[in-house]
């Protein structure tokens, strides 16, 4: 073991004359001056870490830095046996309730697999196995505690394939005595901390800064040393979802798709389930892909044009849904219809189809493929493959919307009969 860990100080030292460091740290102003918490996505390599609005990220080139190759003392996490040879127990402490990400990088940088639950509050294991031999590094994240650990894998030969498997949870355990083999450790709430993130230059990051009720999202390929401001913003619809919002060239997007099921006034806009009944509307409507409502925490509502035209409003007090032209102002920022989708697509997702043809989200609109109801039978279509959103200017019997595919990197103008259930994003007044 000491000559493994001699050998990765050797690299460190040696790859750290040829690293490009960057500090950024983080502010706020607008609707609030604090930032709560910060997520960075690197959209060029697909990872991912999260901060307290305090802490500083310390963007670097080296793979797993230095001071995560130096194990600290916590009472709060414990892997054994470690080294491994077979596999490994894995146990931490989840301070408060809610949804935890297991990660798992290889020396590299390179993630070798993911796990996210729901835990309750207490002393969680996880089982590890099938790592073949080397040095890794397991990030253990969520909205309340943040854990960094070294692993050790003594496997000369992997006879199957890693995975990481939920044991189950033992509330209150006194894990005092336990000896851990701990990097870094912190709550979200505690004092400030340097957070280490793999970077190369050139790369793209998605900066996600939350305070209280709003979140704004910052896009940056960082250059120097810098203090990110987030632009706070009020985007709050009728039943009191809160959405990410960000800036694209002098117009400021929602950043994920309409989840309203109130007009602005507190009326609510009928769920349409039945399909023959959808196709022969003229009020407005909503209705969730395949009638499942689960869809809508990641996609959102699907709409019809005559909900989105209605006069009580379908967008948050200071938005609105976006003209035909407001549309075209977007894409021609971002070089035009025939490129704007790649910048516009979500990437480091697999709920686009097949490769994602160009997807760099590169202006952080973060578009997913929603589908579409089909006017003539309320049949759903296209989730994976397509996202469709409307516009708020009708023509004739049709209504302008834009589409974007998994194929290609166009952003499609056409219009659509106002049956049709499209997704919406709202553009600030």
């Amino acid at each position: 073991m000491k000559i493994i860990t001699v050998f990765f100080l050797l690299v460190f030292a040696t790859t750290q004359t040829y690293a490009q460091n960057y500090q950024i740290s983080f502010a706020g102003t607008g609707s609030s001056t604090s930032v709560d918490s910060v997520k960075v996505e690197n959209l060029t390599q697909c990872t991912d870490t999260i901060l307290s609005g305090s802490d500083t990220l310390h963007l670097t080139n080296i793979g797993i830095a230095e001071s995560e190759l130096n194990p600290l003392k916590d009472n709060h996490i414990n892997i054994y046996p470690n080294p491994m040879t077979g596999n490994c127990s894995i146990d931490f402490e989840a301070i408060v309730p809610g949804k935890t990400t297991l990660k798992l990088y290889d020396i590299t940088g390179k993630r070798i697999l993911q796990t996210q639950e729901l835990l309750s509050k207490g002393h969680h294991t996880y089982s590890l196995s099938g790592l073949s031999s080397g040095v890794y590094l397991l990030k253990i994240k969520s909205e309340n505690y943040y854990y960094m650990a070294k692993i050790v894998s003594n496997n000369l030969i992997c006879l199957r394939r890693t995975e990481i498997r939920y044991v189950g949870v033992t509330p209150g355990i006194n894990k005092q005595n336990t000896a851990s083999n701990t990097i870094k450790t912190k709550s979200r709430k505690s004092d400030k901390s340097v957070i280490n993130m793999q970077y190369t230059t050139g790369d793209r990051l998605k900066i996600t800064g939350k305070s209280g009720i709003y979140r704004t999202i910052f896009m940056l390929v960082p250059t120097q040393t810098q203090t990110v401001t987030f632009n706070f913003i009020d985007c709050t619809d009728a039943d009191s979802n809160h959405y990410a919002v960000v800036q694209i060239g002098t117009q400021v997007w929602m950043a994920e798709n309409l989840k309203t099921t109130k007009y602005r006034n507190g009326t609510s806009i009928p769920n349409v389930t039945d399909g023959a009944q959808w196709g022969s509307l003229t009020t407005g409507a909503y209705c969730n892909y395949n009638n499942i409502p689960a869809e809508c925490d990641t996609y959102g509502h699907l709409y019809n044009w005559y909900a989105v035209a209605d006069i009580r409003h379908i967008c948050p007090v200071g938005w609105h849904v976006p003209s035909d032209n407001e549309w075209t102002i977007l894409t021609d920022y971002l070089d035009g219809e025939a490129a704007a989708g790649g910048r516009m697509k979500e990437n480091c997702t697999t709920l686009w189809a097949g490769t994602n043809t160009g997807a760099t989200n590169g202006s952080g609109f973060s578009a997913l493929p929603g589908g579409s109801r089909s006017c003539y039978d309320g049949v759903s279509y296209d989730m994976g493959l397509y996202g469709y959103w409307w516009s708020a200017v009708e023509c004739g019997p049709n209504a302008w919307d834009r589409y974007l595919g998994y194929h290609d990197v166009d952003v499609h103008r056409y219009y659509d009969l106002k049956e049709y259930g499209f997704s919406v994003r709202c553009v600030k007044d």
